[in-house]
């Protein structure tokens, strides 16, 4: 399941017009109880590429990816009750989420998970244990991975609930800025044409930062919020008319794995508004409405017209007239 180990990874530290997926996985990486990242957008804008190169940085270097026909069994591991009848003891066996510790566990189109299983993994990913239980006998180990979850909304969207216990959430959208569309191709086929020699141009910056991830982590339990720090979370998250406080939460820890990636002595309110759109994205919601997967700022008729698929014509109303004194129908007599 180590799909690292089957050819080299494109470099974390390589990727190009990324900024907000790379900085939401380096807080995931810092500290992985924050719930793992969701990343949506359309197939080609290097999500499954992100996940690969983040998972290098962290101790295990390991990237386990679910299939979408995973059972439960294969997601949490099995117990063998037989042994444990004979021998007293329980005898575990593995499944993806303790193949995952100290890696990534990817899963592409989370969206087309059977819910009940999304639900488990997100339980996993935040409390960092998982349990196995079977006819009165169970099992505990320690799971602390970081989740990632694609998805293309295109295929259908995940319910509130479960959108909400994703950590952070990060849009990608196809780049109409040709100098970047440039540089992201230009090193891609450098990577192709010399994946070591490319990788050796990046290794100094790969070091560092899995330095700073190991540092960032023994230094999240030195940091605290102050009240202006507090205040600013409260009224981010009323403003953005979330459902209970998971998000302000979430918004605090993500503000703190930011300020010890960045070796600050305390939280701002700088960390705070820097992590604040990844936090709420997806929890976001319009006074009284229900929250949706992706939320985007008005846009001009161009920016629109400029991501619509060539020779796509947009639904258009027909019209429609008022019938009156229209009678029942009568049975016929016989």
């Amino acid at each position: 399941m180590n799909d690292t180990a089957l050819s080299p990874v494109f470099p974390f530290a390589a990727l190009v017009g990324q900024e907000p997926l790379q900085q939401a996985l380096l807080l995931a990486a810092v500290d992985p109880a924050l719930g793992g990242v969701l990343v949506t957008g359309p197939r080609g804008t290097a999500k499954s590429t992100a996940a690969r190169a983040l998972a290098e940085l962290l101790p295990a270097g390991r990237l386990v990816t679910l299939p979408l026909g995973a059972s439960e069994e294969q997601l949490i591991g099995t117990l063998d009750i037989e042994s444990a009848l004979r021998d007293g003891g329980v005898k575990f066996s593995p499944g993806l989420i303790a193949k995952a510790h100290q890696g990534v566990l990817y899963v592409d189109e989370v969206n087309l998970l059977p819910n009940p299983l999304v639900d488990q993994l997100l339980d996993v990913a935040a409390s960092g244990v998982n349990t196995v239980e079977r006819d009165g006998i169970s099992h505990r180990h320690e799971a602390r991975f970081v989740l990632i979850g694609t998805m293309n909304p295109e295929e259908g969207e995940l319910r509130p609930q479960l959108l909400d216990r994703f950590g952070l959430a990060v849009q990608l959208g196809n780049c109409f800025d040709a100098s970047v569309r440039q540089r992201i191709v230009k090193a891609r086929l450098a990577f192709d044409a010399a994946p070591h020699a490319f990788r050796e141009q990046h290794s100094n910056a790969q070091a560092a930062l899995a330095v700073r991830i190991h540092d960032a982590r023994a230094a999240l339990a030195n940091l605290d919020f102050d009240d202006a720090v507090h205040a600013h979370v409260s009224e981010l998250c009323i403003a953005a008319h979330v459902d209970g406080l998971r998000a302000d939460l979430v918004m605090l820890r993500a503000a703190r794995a930011l300020a010890a990636f960045d070796s600050a002595s305390d939280v701002s309110v700088e960390h705070v508004e820097r992590v604040a759109e990844s936090v709420l994205m997806h929890r976001r919601r319009e006074h009284g409405a229900p929250p949706h997967a992706t939320h985007d700022a008005p846009r001009s008729s161009q920016q629109q017209a400029n991501d619509s698929d060539w020779g796509y014509l947009p639904p258009e109303p027909v019209e429609t007239s008022t019938v009156k004194n229209v009678r029942p129908l009568q049975p016929k007599k016989v």
